[in-house]
């Protein structure tokens, strides 16, 4: 990965890895189209936005309760702000990759954005993946169900079906529905999926040397996942005490792969 990207200095860069830190919508602004061969990230799901009198309200308290995902990240976005930020950076995903793979939960602080969101890509939205969590989080509130699964929402430019443009699996082998357990929250970023979800996505839809960004980096799972499996991999993150987290995890023992 020696190609350098114009106005761009990453904040940690290793052969095939690089991070930026900053808001991932300006940042993939200056990639050019189709610089990438597939996106798979997990957006911040608004978890703060809640319902009081009729009324979403951004709830600004900060304590122990498990809704706090975030150490420095308020996740509680008018509900217009959430929709209108990440129809943007979805519109930009699917300018520089043509095939994006979106984890997200159906929470009351999302639940109105996600669901225009899904009638405004219904075009682009090649099928969907419940991840199978085992089973849900008590809900907050009394009459809420708790919420055992997420979706990843497979967005991808291309004709209209449910056929994949570029795959590696064979007919009637892949699932679905996909059981993993969550992985394990580390103190400074409790949002945390499982690296063997990003892997399955990576040994069904990409091979060795395609390049793969993460606009929602995190703890930098999908960097682990890349490294592992010999993927280029970009991630962007806004808050720098994640991007150093993010350059921990990629200092551990790469594990053993043959594809």
């Amino acid at each position: 990965m020696n190609n350098k990207i114009k106005n761009l200095i990453p904040y940690y860069e290793e052969p095939n890895i690089k991070i930026y830190c900053g808001d991932c919508l300006e940042v993939m602004k200056e990639f050019p189209d189709k610089y990438f061969d597939c996106v798979i990230t997990s957006p911040p799901y608004n978890m703060r936005l809640h319902i009081r009198d009729g009324g979403y309200i951004d709830r600004r308290e900060f304590g122990g309760h498990f809704s706090i995902k975030y150490k420095h990240f308020q996740d509680g976005m008018p509900m217009d702000k959430y929709y209108k930020f990440h129809s943007n950076c979805l519109k930009e995903m699917l300018r520089i990759s043509d095939i994006v793979f979106w984890v997200v939960q159906i929470v009351t602080g999302s639940k109105e954005a996600l669901f225009n969101i899904i009638g405004d890509f219904s075009k682009q939205i090649r099928d969907i993946i419940i991840w199978d969590k085992g089973h849900g989080q008590p809900a907050i509130n009394k009459g809420v169900l708790n919420r055992g699964y997420e979706m990843i929402i497979i967005f991808e430019n291309g004709p209209a079906g449910r056929t994949f443009n570029k795959y590696y699996f064979n007919r009637g082998e892949l699932q679905d529905v996909w059981r993993f357990k969550r992985d394990r929250a580390i103190n400074e970023h409790r949002a945390v999926f499982p690296v063997g979800l990003v892997k399955k996505i990576l040994y069904n839809w990409t091979r060795s040397g395609d390049t793969i960004l993460d606009p929602f980096l995190g703890s930098g799972i999908t960097l682990r996942a890349c490294k592992d499996l010999g993927r280029k991999c970009i991630g962007i993150e806004i808050s720098q005490e994640y991007c150093d987290i993010a350059v921990k995890r990629l200092g551990q023992e790469v594990l053993n792969f043959n594809e």
